[in-house]
């Protein structure tokens, strides 16, 4: 990203180096934002799309950490893992800015400053961050020629511009999350926050707390005021992640929300309006989802103005080799193996594989494959899929399984070895005697 393109928020209160820093950036950037109070700092990231913070390590502020810069550097990094932060320290200092190095500050500048150094610093950061994004959609990009995802390039294009709520269907590895992603580009919402939650991961107690936030002393560990993932969209787009997997008392929670257009923090009665476009995702079938037992169909009509259905890659293999061949070149550069190729046996391999794990888990094939060839030219026998998915260590069904045989052979073995004492065999196995007796019994030894 060019520096002039950059939106960036100063935090320090000494209103020197605020009215420094800000001058000095001034005509360089797109906007300067200088704020004095560190408590205003999740408020501000999450309304605004800052590209860089530069944060002071040290605040005359009733924050009891022992360096509030780390605190802050912490918070924001809770909910802008992505947003880059330079610390601003004194030279006394030095040894808690490298440390705020490990809690993931992209650099750390010294008072007194050289503005030349100063403004270096900002564009480095802004480049390699550009870099970075560049390769993760590089990495992981949505990717195909298959009459399937054409139809949802198609929807993607309609849809995105609205806000219409849209409820994305599809197994999991097929790239759902990409396609949230791709739609917040598309809205007019983009320059605004994406926030994803993995909601079907969350327990009870912390399902409230997480999306719509909590104030100081609300339960036992609330130990300072926190934004819900709620206002942390707030004029941006809010993508919940494996929404079929959430019970119903959430989800009468969530339609709460979705109906009022407002968020109540956890240990106050004052609400909060909320801006967003919600994008949700299941991996879960329609018809299993609009089960009433298990999730509320009013919900699901607030979700799902618009629904997308994606694929597996069993169904679009055109795409097969299109996405293997981006994943092999981006790999290649990735692990120094440039113009990585395929031999005609490894893509005829490819073609024939049925992806249990989709997309992902074709990616992770090439990732190995670019790994582990002898040069630059894939082999079939690179190509190793995995038992995990393929049900490689799935049975025989022939009344006995591969890992029933193994375990039938090794309790032979041991009893021999042990002269039939059932007792020394047993010690031997690292099970009880009454654990093996069941297993003699189990395979008629």
């Amino acid at each position: 990203m060019e520096l002039k393109k950059a939106n960036i928020l100063i935090v320090d209160d000494d209103k020197d180096v605020l009215i420094a820093i800000s001058l000095l950036l001034k005509n360089e950037t797109q906007e300067v934002v200088a704020e004095k109070n560190p408590e205003n700092i999740l408020s501000l990231v999450s309304k605004k799309a800052f590209d860089l913070v530069l944060l002071d390590m040290n605040f005359s502020a009733s924050v009891n950490t022992g360096n509030e810069g780390i605190y802050w550097l912490k918070r924001i990094k809770e909910i802008k893992p992505a947003l880059s932060v330079i610390m601003i320290t004194a030279y006394a200092d030095i040894e808690l800015a490298i440390r705020s190095l490990k809690e993931g500050a992209a650099d750390f500048i010294v008072k007194p400053w050289n503005n030349q150094k100063l403004t270096e610093t900002i564009t480095d950061i802004l480049e390699k961050k550009e870099g970075l994004s560049k390769q993760k959609n590089s990495d992981a990009a949505l990717i195909g020629e298959s009459e399937g995802l054409l139809s949802i390039f198609h929807k993607i294009n309609k849809v995105g511009p609205t806000d219409a709520n849209i409820l994305i269907l599809g197994e999991n590895g097929t790239g759902k999350d990409l396609i949230a992603k791709e739609i917040h580009q598309k809205s007019l919402r983009a320059k605004y926050p994406f926030v994803k939650v993995d909601v079907g991961a969350l327990t009870e107690s912390l399902f409230e707390s997480e999306l719509f936030g909590h104030k100081k002393g609300a339960f036992t560990d609330a130990r300072e005021d926190r934004l819900g993932r709620f206002e942390s969209a707030n004029g941006g787009t809010l993508f919940l992640d494996e929404i079929g997997n959430i019970s119903l008392h959430q989800q009468a929670k969530l339609l709460s929300v979705l109906q009022n257009r407002q968020v109540t923090r956890l240990g106050t009665n004052t609400s909060m309006p909320i801006d967003i476009r919600l994008i949700c995702a299941t991996n879960l079938p329609l018809r299993e989802l609009a089960n009433e037992q298990n999730f509320r169909k009013d919900l699901i009509y607030r979700i799902n103005t618009v629904e997308i259905v994606v694929p597996p890659l069993r169904e679009r293999k055109e795409d097969v080799i299109l996405l293997a061949k981006h994943f092999a070149k981006f790999y290649g550069d990735k692990y120094f193996k440039h113009n990585i190729q395929f031999d005609s046996k490894a893509l005829d391999k490819l073609k024939q594989y049925s992806y249990p794990g989709n997309v992902r888990e074709l990616q992770y094939i090439i990732e190995r494959a670019v790994i582990m060839a002898e040069n630059n030219i894939l082999l079939a026998s690179d190509l190793l899929f995995s038992p995990i998915e393929s049900g490689g260590f799935d049975l025989a069904k022939n009344h006995e399984t591969k890992l029933s045989s193994i375990e039938k052979q090794t309790i032979l073995r041991v009893i021999e070895k042990n002269n039939g004492n059932i007792s020394k065999a047993a010690k031997e196995l690292g099970i009880t005697r009454t654990a093996l007796y069941r297993r003699i019994s189990k395979y008629d030894i």
